[in-house]
């Protein structure tokens, strides 16, 4: 037990400073390509001791509990995932989070608030249904949901499920909210929903919130990695790869509509995903 307590805790740690980190680099590097100096890398971990010293301010209780679920819910995700659990009650987990984001979003009566919220719910269904198949993918080739049984494949998942990488790209672009698909919330001054389900959050509210966005895009790298988990060097190149791309394509493309995003974008992943697995079963 006291073993287990450890390592979360220092899964916990490793989880926020790297997230942490990659949000300064993400930041400093679309800085970059948008021909700007940019904020430096610690700016993320700033911007939260910032909001941590601010004073509490909600306009119902709700918007207090749900923060603080979305973040519990991250974190539990994120420690499963390191004990080699079971995928499906990872990703059960983690959809506690996003369910919490969204009830903390319609507690408020703020117009912006209320529109994310609805924009976040279909995000949930484009990714999370994504996300399924990627965990059925994974009992149809190991013959079980538990992670541990990756390592014994004899070559990466990827080679076995290309599709569904693609798939998980699309996903993967969704969660970390950057274009085409920054329709609930995003850092971009040109959203038009000011900060989506973010609007009504202030003071520690909204720091206990972009701990928790770290905590789901390092969950979500760390799903990226088991389509490589025959090679530990694989399984951190591969997530970085992926990382550097997602934020390319944020600054090459345009946000697009809800309606874009669940027909073109979750349609086609979904697609691909199904031609993928029954290639595979058969």
């Amino acid at each position: 037990m006291m073993k287990t307590t450890a390592l979360a805790l220092a899964v916990l740690c490793a989880a926020v400073l790297l997230g942490g980190l990659l949000s300064g680099i993400d930041r400093r590097l679309t800085a970059r390509l948008q021909s700007r100096q940019g904020p430096p890398l610690i700016q993320p971990f700033l911007d939260v001791i910032k909001l941590m010293a601010k004073e509490r301010m909600v306009t119902n209780p709700w918007q207090a509990f749900s923060p603080v679920a979305s973040l519990a819910a991250a974190a539990v995700a994120l420690v499963l995932f390191a004990l080699q659990g079971d995928l499906l009650v990872i990703l059960f987990v983690h959809m506690v989070g996003g369910v919490f984001l969204v009830l903390g979003a319609m507690a408020s009566p703020s117009p912006y608030s209320q529109t994310a919220s609805q924009r976040e719910l279909w995000q949930m269904l484009s990714c999370e249904t994504l996300l399924f198949l990627i965990a059925g993918a994974l009992y149809l080739t190991t013959g079980s949901f538990r992670l541990s049984e990756l390592s014994a494949l004899p070559e990466p998942l990827l080679y076995r499920l290309p599709l569904l990488f693609a798939a998980f790209f699309f996903a993967l672009t969704v969660k970390m909210r950057k274009s085409p698909f920054d329709l609930a919330g995003c850092h971009h001054a040109h959203q038009e929903l000011v900060r989506g389900v973010f609007t009504e959050y202030v003071g520690p509210y909204l720091g206990l919130l972009e701990i928790a966005h770290w905590l789901e895009v390092m969950l979500y790298l760390a799903i990226c990695s088991l389509f490589w988990a025959t090679d530990a060097k694989g399984m951190i190149l591969l997530p970085l790869a992926v990382f550097f791309a997602v934020i390319v394509l944020d600054n090459v493309a345009a946000r697009l509509t809800w309606r874009w995003m669940l027909g073109w974008g979750w349609g086609a992943s979904f697609i691909l995903s199904a031609f993928n697995l029954f290639w595979l079963k058969g």
